[in-house]
Order: C-alpha cells, then sequence, then structure tokens
C-alpha cells in the first residue's frame, strides 16, 4: 500500500513539475512579446534588472561549481544547502527575468545609436560576432527551458533521499544548469553595450 502511494506520489510531483514548467514558459513568452500592454511610465529599477540578472547567473555558476565540490567530497549537508541557495536564487532571477521582458523593449545586437533599427553600417560591424552571440542566446533559451523540469525532478529526488535517481538525473542536468548559468552571464556581457537605457 506505501509502495503504491509513493508512486502516486511521484506521478503528482511529475505532473506538478511539468504544468509549471509549461506556464512559466508560456508567461515567459506572453511577457516577452508585449501580449499584455506596458505602462506608459517604467519605474526606474527596472533598468537595473538585466545587471541583477548576469549577477544572479554568475552568484548560481560558483554555488554550483562549490555544490559539485562538495559532494565529491562527500559532504552532503553543504551540497543540499548551497543547492537549495542556488535554486533560490534561480527563482528570484525567473522573477526578475520575467518582470524586466514584461516592461523593457527588446535590444538589437549591434544597434549602437539605440534608435531599434540596424542600420547597413551597424549590421557590418557586428557581422563577424553576431553569429555567435545568436548561437550563444539561442543555446542558453532552448537549454535553460529544457533544464527547468529537469532541475525541478532533481530537486525533488534529492530532498526525499532518492540518491540513485538523482546521481542519474543530475548527470544531465547539472553540466546543462551550469551551462545556462555561464551562458546567462555572457549574453549579457555581450548585449549590453546595446541597451539604450
Amino acid at each position: 500500500m506505501s509502495n503504491f502511494l509513493t508512486v502516486a506520489n511521484e506521478k503528482a510531483i511529475k505532473i506538478s513539475i511539468w504544468i509549471t514548467t509549461v506556464v512559466i514558459c508560456l508567461a515567459v513568452m506572453l511577457l516577452n512579446q508585449k501580449v499584455f500592454p506596458v505602462p506608459d511610465e517604467i519605474p526606474a529599477f527596472i533598468f537595473k534588472l538585466p545587471m541583477l540578472n548576469a549577477f544572479l547567473n554568475g552568484s548560481c555558476t560558483i554555488l554550483l561549481i562549490f555544490s559539485l565540490i562538495a559532494i565529491k567530497k562527500k559532504n552532503i549537508a553543504l551540497h543540499k544547502k548551497i543547492n537549495l541557495t542556488a535554486f533560490a536564487l534561480s527563482s528570484l532571477f525567473l522573477v526578475s527575468y520575467v518582470t524586466a521582458h514584461y516592461f523593457i523593449a527588446d535590444t538589437k545586437y549591434g544597434d549602437t545609436n539605440h534608435n531599434g533599427i540596424m542600420d547597413a553600417a551597424e549590421q557590418a560591424a557586428v557581422a563577424s560576432i553576431k553569429p555567435v552571440y545568436l548561437i550563444i542566446l539561442l543555446s542558453h533559451i532552448l537549454l535553460a527551458v529544457i533544464v527547468l523540469p529537469l532541475v525541478l525532478l532533481s530537486f525533488y529526488y534529492g530532498l526525499t533521499d532518492q540518491r540513485i535517481k538523482h546521481k542519474k538525473l543530475t548527470r544531465f542536468s547539472y553540466p546543462i544548469w551550469l551551462y545556462v548559468t555561464v551562458t546567462g552571464v555572457v549574453v549579457y556581457l555581450m548585449i549590453s553595450p546595446y541597451y539604450n537605457y
């Protein structure tokens, strides 16, 4: 009976994780596409959010590296604390990211005069590096979507002490999460010179 309840509970958790993933992805898409009207006046702190997002991503990168070191040393308690901190920072990042993309217009890579239009000179100036930027950006976005349910499920296995499942899944989720946090900082550093605020 208890095994049946455990299987049913795990199935409910997995369904919740997939629903959460879909809801977050839809929210990001809708807000990014400006489906909902943006207020005429934007609070000044909003324009600091991209820098905060880069800081949060960078902090998560460092925490994930220390988390790996902790588990290699078999320090499970420290590993858990570090991962919970990284998870909290990633959650804060998500809220900040969605908020920023709702209020702030998209920035075009290479738009040096900040008018939202890429003229021939601007396009030529970034022609060699823009494909690199786009590859990093697109891989970052795609892997961020993929890693979300993997991280949530990894946390579930870790918090419920299902070590074999946790270890098996984190072999995939950890390097993807690490890549996403690193490339989040790289994307910010590459696009920030073209912000028009």
